[in-house]
């Protein structure tokens, strides 16, 4: 008996801490919980948006200085970063054997000079008595014909002797512009061949004051990149440094490398302070669309929309006809303003009327709960020690 009264008593405690927390959870439900309202405001802004590639630096006239003879380097005057003027001598090769040339082009023509002259008189003759009908016709073509070979032979001469004379001022290397020689590939007693092409000396670059960039841009943007956007480009040896310059070229021909497609595109670059080295890898951003100064705000602003269930009874909403709309809170009231967007580039929108500067809208509706708190209190370890208890003793 004794048994089944405590059983009996059992339930009715379980029945009734049921009870009791069923009241508590509804009554939880019933309360309105806080929410949070984030606040955006239409002011004047500047929007901007483009996409970004990398490029390398590269002075804008640069010349490769090779030779057209073969020769031993006898002197050279310049080396790595030196200043050069256009016509400086830069480098000599050695002259032995093309002022022998020009000797044996010179004596060829000469002695074609002598045969040229007399066949030319003995021509004459031959003319003036086969005139007279004292020699046949056929020693007369005999003689102008020889008279013929012999000018021709003189004129290849003097064309040899020209020549000669050329590659004797081959043998000395100048400038071909103003500027910095980059590049030096010879040493003095070294040998360089041109018989199948020209080899390279040395590589010059005009003021490098006037720098380009030249970027590869995807080809999923390139349909946007446009000449004279303003673009703006970082180099690793300045992280700290922001370059600018603006899109001078978009060039057509296409580069492909691991499927990839690309476009190149040519950037301004001044260097007055001589920062920026030709083959510095740059990142570029290209501004593809730029508004400045006009009137904008969030875009999150814009795709907000009051929740009656979630604002309850203590909030009104007052709607208007617009596919585009921002809302103000006047008191207890969201109040809906139609406008008409602009240009955006995803987190700003530029409105072009409905809604004056200076207003500030709703961008972000949101609940608060004081769950953090909870969280914090069962996330924490049994082992880590309690607060400190500041009870004085």
């Amino acid at each position: 008996m004794r048994r089944r009264t405590k059983k009996r008593a059992l339930l009715l405690a379980l029945f009734a801490c049921a009870v009791i927390g069923t009241a508590w959870l509804f009554s939880g439900k019933s309360q309105k919980l806080p929410i949070k309202i984030n606040y955006a405001k239409v002011e004047k802004k500047d929007i901007c948006s483009g996409v970004t590639a990398t490029g390398t630096i590269e002075p804008v006239t640069k010349v490769e200085v090779g030779t057209q003879v073969s020769g031993i380097i006898s002197n050279v005057y310049v080396d790595y970063n030196s200043i050069v003027k256009k016509g400086d001598i830069i480098a000599e090769l050695d002259r032995t054997n093309l002022i022998s040339e020009l000797s044996s082009s010179e004596n060829n023509m000469n002695s074609a000079q002598v045969e040229y002259e007399y066949q030319k008189r003995n021509c004459e003759r031959v003319k003036t008595l086969f005139d007279k009908g004292l020699v046949s016709a056929d020693e007369y073509e005999t003689a102008e014909l020889a008279f013929k070979k012999a000018k021709n032979s003189y004129a290849t001469a003097k064309f040899g002797v020209e020549k000669a004379r050329t590659n004797l001022g081959y043998a000395t290397i100048t400038s071909p512009i103003d500027g910095v020689v980059l590049s030096k590939a010879i040493e003095e007693g070294q040998t360089v061949a041109s018989s199948y092409n020209t080899p390279t000396l040395f590589t010059i670059a005009a003021d490098l004051t006037d720098m380009r960039l030249i970027a590869n841009v995807d080809e999923a943007d390139i349909g946007s990149v446009q000449v004279g956007q303003n673009c703006v480009y970082t180099v690793d040896a300045f992280p700290n440094d922001q370059f600018e310059g603006k899109v001078t070229q978009v060039r057509q021909e296409p580069t492909t490398t691991s499927n990839v497609v690309t476009y190149e595109v040519v950037i301004s670059a001044a260097n007055p302070d001589l920062k920026l080295k030709p083959g510095l890898t740059a990142n570029v951003t290209i501004y593809t669309l730029e508004r400045k100064g006009v009137t904008g705000v969030s875009s999150k602003a814009l795709r907000f929309t009051p929740n009656a269930a979630l604002l309850g009874e203590e909030y009104t909403i007052s709607d208007c006809d617009g596919k585009e709309k921002l809302w103000t809170l006047d008191g207890n009231r969201f109040v809906a303003h139609s406008v008409k967007a602009g240009l955006s580039n995803g987190s700003l929108t530029e409105i072009l009327e409905g809604i004056e500067p200076g207003t500030t809208v709703v961008s972000e509706v949101s609940v608060t709960t004081n769950s953090t708190a909870k969280d914090e209190k069962m996330e924490r370890s049994p082992f880590a020690p309690g607060p400190r208890n500041n009870k004085k003793k």
